[in-house]
């Protein structure tokens, strides 16, 4: 479960020593070590309601697909397993037939507002609609009427966190509304307060 190790090729190491971070990441090889999610990570996976999912196929590219749904589609079903229900979307299959090239996957899963960004490496796995029904069962969302055509597995290898430089902050409309919510409380109550002291000073004036 350590990332570093995973991630950092003999062609990696070399460009950061000619740039001067090797030092810092030779300890963070030595000395980074996961047992796997904790629950800081299980809680900002299931916040998420969307994420980025690297795939490599036939052809040497890799194919990037954002994967979207309400929030907490993408489920933490242990400290090394994510799983979700993979919705029908354009239909392409891209990603779906990469993962018969390959099964290895990288992931980003962003938060925007928080300047967060969390990094795993994962060996997926495709099962079939009606194969494990208990596991079916656990991975559905109430309320979400898309139609799930399989379910994905993400048996994670190693994950980090990145630093936050870079990531501009963005926020959703759920968000916004939220933070325009209390503005608009704010102005209904003065409003009140204003009708309120409107009614005494012309009762004040009738009774003159």
């Amino acid at each position: 479960m350590n990332y570093a190790k995973l991630a950092f090729s003999d062609a990696i190491r070399s460009l950061q020593e000619k740039y001067g971070s090797r030092r810092n990441y030779e300890r963070v090889e030595r000395f980074s070590s996961y047992s796997g999610l904790t629950e800081n990570e299980a809680r900002f996976v299931n916040e998420r309601d969307s994420f980025y999912a690297a795939s490599i196929g036939e052809n040497g590219f890799p194919y990037i697909q954002h994967r979207g749904g309400p929030k907490g589609f993408l489920k933490v079903l242990d400290d090394r397993t994510l799983g979700f229900l993979d919705f029908s979307g354009n239909r392409q299959y891209i990603s779906l037939g990469n993962l018969h090239h390959s099964n290895k996957v990288a992931l980003f899963l962003m938060d925007y507002p928080n300047r967060a960004r969390l990094k795993v490496y994962a060996k997926a796995e495709v099962v079939e609609l009606g194969e494990r029904p208990e596991l079916e069962s656990s991975l559905l969302t109430d309320g979400y009427k898309a139609k799930p055509e399989r379910i994905i597995l993400y048996h994670i290898e190693a994950f980090d966190w990145n630093c936050p430089q870079h990531i501009t902050p963005r926020y959703t409309e759920e968000q916004i509304q939220e933070v325009l919510q209390n503005q608009t409380d704010y102005i209904e109550s003065l409003e009140e307060e204003l009708r309120d002291l409107r009614n005494k000073i012309g009762a004040n004036e009738g009774n003159g």
